[in-house]
């Protein structure tokens, strides 16, 4: 293959390493990340690779703080890896304890950290859904919006949770003209 110019976010597959995408540009090689083998250095003129969906294409060298960006948008794109949510504070080394009221049972103790992962993921899939509904080809217009009311009223019951979190974006928001 022919030296390559392509930019970061180019998604490209290698006949070794599988697909990837470009992170990172430099004067002769390529940063890539593959799903399988993780990053790796790989010459523009290796003739393994293949472009797959070109993006900001480019000769220049990239910086740093780019290179970050663009990870961090891969990453959003291909992976389920999350998003840092930082816990309110004040919950902190918590425990949540599940007090059974017939007193014969044991209680159930989950720190407060654990709990608090489980709730992100959860709202971090159904963001995933909610893109993946959007995106959808074979659902019409209207099927979408019926299913989009169904995740915003998920939203919704999950707001009982927003104590839970620092700051105020990262809480759920669900249907504002209805209260459930």
């Amino acid at each position: 293959m022919e030296t390559l110019h392509l930019g970061i976010g180019t998604r490209l597959q290698h006949t070794q390493h599988g697909p990837g995408v470009i992170v990172g540009v430099r004067y002769a090689t390529y940063l890539i990340s593959f799903m399988n083998v993780g990053i790796k250095e790989i010459d523009k003129t290796d003739n393994q690779l293949d472009e797959i969906i070109p993006e900001n294409v480019s000769v220049e060298i990239e910086t740093i703080s780019e290179v970050e960006k663009s990870l961090l948008k891969i990453l959003q794109m291909w992976s389920d890896v999350n998003e840092i949510v930082p816990l309110g504070d004040r919950w902190k080394g918590g425990t949540m304890i599940l007090q059974p009221a017939d007193k014969s049972q044991k209680s159930k103790e989950v720190s407060i950290e654990v709990f608090f992962h489980k709730i992100v993921m959860l709202r971090d899939r159904l963001r995933v859904m909610e893109q993946q509904i959007n995106a959808h080809k074979l659902l019409s217009d209207e099927d979408k919006v019926n299913l989009q009311q169904y995740i915003t009223r998920i939203y919704g019951t999950l707001t009982t949770f927003n104590v839970l979190f620092r700051n105020k974006e990262d809480q759920f928001v669900g249907d504002k003209s209805s209260s459930e």
